[in-house]
């Protein structure tokens, strides 16, 4: 009687099952991820297709020693880097709260007032500009730590940095967004 392999080694040898199954399971927090770092929904799911598919195009070479969320963290913040390259001209964010939101179809004592809800929505968008216009090399850490809730050591595992260096450079995107917001 042998043991069965793990999902992630059937989907190195190329099971599209397991490999779907697997990308079931990280694709939530993988998108939130792309989606912070490229501040646009539609921009984020285009980002996020080509990661799984340039993951799928690699699975054969998957270290299996490694966790595949952290190799698919690794390949998703690569495709964002690609896409700040590629985009000459940032979208602006077309504002935080949609219609559906519990907010929007708040009345009587419990609405928000349109003036907060309008300068909620400004700080959301002056943040989401400043983080826009963050270096890669301080935005990455920086989400992967703060809006993830990942130790630093994962984040220099997935960034290829020391764990001094990722608090280093969290120490530096707060002060840039600190003083960007002021």
């Amino acid at each position: 009687m042998g043991v069965e392999a793990s999902i992630e080694v059937r989907a190195a040898g190329g099971d599209r099952t397991a490999f779907t199954a697997l990308m079931t399971a990280t694709k939530a927090d993988l998108y939130r991820f792309i989606r912070r770092y490229v501040g646009d929904e539609a921009e984020a799911h285009d980002v996020l297709q080509e990661a799984y598919a340039s993951a799928w195009l690699a699975m054969r070479r998957y270290d299996s020693t490694r966790p595949f969320d952290v190799w698919m963290r690794s390949i998703a913040l690569n495709k964002c880097r690609d896409w700040s390259r590629r985009r000459s001209v940032r979208r602006v964010v077309r504002g935080v709260m949609g219609l559906d939101a519990p907010e929007a179809t708040a009345v009587g004592e419990d609405a928000p007032m349109p003036e907060a809800r309008l300068d909620d929505q400004r700080r959301a968008q002056d943040l989401q500009h400043a983080l826009s216009e963050l270096p890669d090399a301080l935005k990455a850490p920086l989400l992967l730590a703060t809006l993830e809730g990942r130790s630093h050591a994962e984040v220099a595992s997935i960034l290829g940095i020391t764990p001094k260096a990722v608090e280093t450079r969290i120490a530096r995107a707060r002060k840039k967004l600190v003083d960007a917001l002021a």
